[in-house]
């Protein structure tokens, strides 16, 4: 049964009232913005509608979902299509050259903000997020305070000095999945090392998880698929270019996503995260392995309905999404009828 939808009231409600003491609470919580004074805070009052459109504190709720969240399967595993990611929890915020945004997110999440993050993704359906292992402890805090009964797929990363700890670390911490940090499969592919890569999926494998492998470059996919790697799953980059920021295909190179940014503009400054979409969709179709998409908004350039369209239709079988909370049921929404009105795919769903 879907859940009854609202129409917007007119003027300010309790709820928005609510809302919005709950985010000019907030507001006063980052020592940046406490640092304006009562004033500033004061002067963020909404007297208008008009105001309240341009700040946006009236954001959706669980009574404005439009319906339920399809999922589909990784293994034996029910996977809800729209994953929530956790750059917005750790404050990676790939802002380009944007130096306060990292600070930002990382002000603005708190634990707490965390906690109620998930716990609400959770009731508006999407039963699965990523995860690294420093951030378990607040996850662990949420599944007990809320009974919540989330799962997490662990990106591991692959240092040298002790390579297959933070996959043992992930194992110990719960998670539901684990897959291979797609920095790391980049790199080892580009130094020609796939048998390192190898090595870390057959000990996911021991250990008795689905075993995925992350990546920027096709070139990881490529390999993997060559080498039949036993991959359960793959986490590749996808998102189109007809963004302001993404560089011209000419100065895009292989595996320069890995590099160090460049001050030329017209080349890799933290701004693209697949290079060639038009290669990866096509490739891709051959690939008959769960693939879980992620970037699909290059780092918030491009619209959720553009970029969950543009993702699913060219086939991705899952999306992860980086959400703040006041974005999640916008984004849950968007995903729900993306899906419902899919044409034809480019590549057959394969979970």
């Amino acid at each position: 049964m879907k859940p009854k939808i609202k129409k917007p009231a007119a003027g300010l409600t309790g709820k928005t009232l609510t809302r919005r003491r709950a985010f000019l609470k907030g507001l006063a919580g980052i020592p940046l913005m406490a640092g304006f004074g009562g004033s500033f805070i004061k002067s963020m009052s909404v007297k208008n509608n008009e105001t309240d459109r341009i700040i946006g504190t009236d954001y959706p709720d669980l009574t404005d979902l439009k319906g339920v969240m399809p999922q589909g399967k990784l293994g034996n595993l029910n996977i809800s299509r729209l994953i929530m990611g956790c750059n917005q929890i750790g404050g990676w915020a790939h802002a380009r050259d944007l130096i306060y945004a990292s600070g930002l997110f990382t002000a603005y999440n708190t634990d707490q903000k965390v906690i109620e993050t998930l716990h609400l993704s959770e009731k508006a359906g999407i039963n699965t997020a990523f995860m690294v292992n420093r951030y378990y402890p607040v996850f662990h805090r949420y599944l007990k305070e809320t009974s919540g009964k989330m799962q997490s797929i662990c990106q591991t990363y692959l240092e040298e000095k002790d390579f297959l700890g933070d996959i043992d670390n992930a194992v110990d911490n719960g998670a539901t999945a684990l897959y291979i940090q797609g920095g790391y499969g980049d790199r080892y592919i580009k130094e020609g090392k796939i048998s390192k890569l190898a090595e870390a999926i057959g000990h996911i494998k021991k250990k008795g998880f689905l075993a995925g492998m992350g990546a920027h470059s096709l070139e990881v996919i490529k390999a993997c698929e060559k080498e039949n790697l036993p991959v359960d799953f793959y986490v590749k980059t996808f998102h189109h270019d007809k963004y302001w920021s993404a560089h011209p295909m000419d100065k895009r190179e292989e595996f320069s996503i890995v590099g160090e940014p460049s001050d030329d503009h017209n080349k890799i400054h933290d701004n693209m995260w697949d290079l060639f979409p038009k290669q990866t969709s096509e490739y891709m179709k051959t690939v008959t392995k769960p693939w879980i998409a992620f970037k699909v908004l290059a780092a918030g350039a491009i619209g959720p309905k553009d970029g969950f369209r543009f993702a699913f239709e060219n086939g991705a079988d899952f999306i992860t999404v980086g959400m703040f909370d006041f974005q999640v049921v916008n984004n849950v929404n968007t995903a729900i009828e993306v899906i419902a009105n899919l044409g034809k795919r480019g590549r057959n769903w394969y979970a």
